[in-house]
């Protein structure tokens, strides 16, 4: 079986947790025998070799459209579809705040791409999505598409209420490594002790994962916040923000491999990741298996994987976050970290995913 995997220009460059899923998806598809061949959006590609083509992000139709149109492959899309219009409209500062307040999010979307383009440079490759806009092309993608491929029912289920269903859908779990991120019991002699005062949040310093209003948050208190991490393209100014406002006892690391955050996990007490959405939080995953007690956004899909093993906050609210930081510095060790290792592993993952290949080629080993 040979599988074409098309995602962002960027998945490099600004690199998120969708580089993480396109990247471990591919390398655990290749030790099931499926040939996996990774190409940006913005290349030309000859789809001929290929048996499927797997598209990422259906939230940017955009990238999707010009090659879904072009080859006659049968295709699937996993969607990792987040919305990010409640930041949009409440939280983004400036005169993009002003409009978007103003907008529906599919707009919003649109204006988004737009101004990709015309700022950043980044090109868009599919001219028909200036035509059909954000929410015609979505729709028009869910129709065409064999399979989607959401990383929970819940995320499907919002997916299928603002644009309809799809012809078929099966969960492939957002997962860790867990030849990386290996179960942490009890510190033995010489390991470093795990601190509950030591607070992290790993991720992309953006306004969109709320980093400022941690700060905010753990400010002046006995907790020692480390947020690791890089700004993206577009969010200097955020991260600007997010330094001045830090006091003393937060500190900042720029983005590290996964192999160095074990370390970093492997000690602090907490993760918090206080984002306006997310699907899951891959950043939540990996420092749940690694012991870690986990402090995650009550918006989005995070219920599904982390039910009540985590301490969910509101993200508008710093005093929100700080109780939910306090409850769980304080909290015994749950069932989480094992419910992690038997359900969300990049192995399990790329089964699911090879599973609903089969259902698309029929007669594929």
């Amino acid at each position: 079986m040979n599988i074409l995997f098309i995602s962002r220009a960027t998945l490099y460059k600004d690199r998120g947790g969708d580089t993480v899923q396109v990247l471990n998806t591919a390398s655990h598809l290749r030790e099931l025998g499926v040939t996996v061949t990774i190409r940006l959006c913005n290349e030309e590609i000859d789809y001929a070799p290929f048996d499927l083509i797997h598209f990422f992000n259906i939230i940017r139709p955009a990238d999707i459209l010009r090659h879904a149109g072009r080859s006659a492959k049968p295709f699937v899309i996993s969607t990792i579809y987040v919305d990010y219009s409640e930041y949009e409209k409440k939280n983004r500062a400036g005169l993009a705040g002003l409009v978007f307040r103003i907008f529906p999010p599919d707009l919003i979307e649109y204006i988004k791409v737009i101004a990709r383009w015309l700022v950043n440079g980044e090109k868009i490759v599919s001219p028909s999505y200036l035509l059909l806009g954000q929410k015609r092309s979505i729709r028009r993608l869910i129709r065409r598409c064999a399979m989607l491929l959401p990383n929970s029912h819940s995320e499907y289920e919002r997916l299928k209420k603002n644009y309809g269903a799809g012809p078929a859908y099966k969960v492939v779990p957002n997962a860790i490594d867990p030849l990386l991120f290996e179960k942490k019991t009890p510190a033995a002699e010489g390991e470093p002790v795990r601190d509950p005062r030591l607070i992290l949040c790993v991720g992309r310093i953006e306004g969109r994962k709320n980093q400022l209003n941690l700060i905010h948050a753990l400010n002046g208190t006995h907790y020692e916040l480390i947020i690791i991490g890089s700004p993206s393209a577009n969010q200097t100014a955020y991260y600007q923000s997010c330094r001045e406002a830090a006091g003393a006892n937060v500190s900042f690391v720029s983005s590290i491999p996964q192999e160095t955050l074990i370390g970093y996990y492997g000690r602090a007490g907490v993760h918090v990741l206080p984002s306006w959405f997310e699907t899951t939080g891959l950043s939540s995953l990996e420092a749940a298996a690694m012991g870690c007690r986990i402090v995650v956004t009550d918006k989005g899909d995070t219920r599904e994987y982390f039910e009540n093993y985590a301490y969910y906050c509101d993200p508008a609210s710093p005093a929100s976050i700080r109780m939910a930081v306090d409850a769980a510095a304080g909290a015994p060790a749950n069932a989480l970290q094992e419910k992690i290792f038997t359900h969300y592993t990049w192995s399990q993952a790329a089964q699911a995913t090879l599973a609903a290949y089969r259902e698309i080629i029929p007669g594929t080993y």
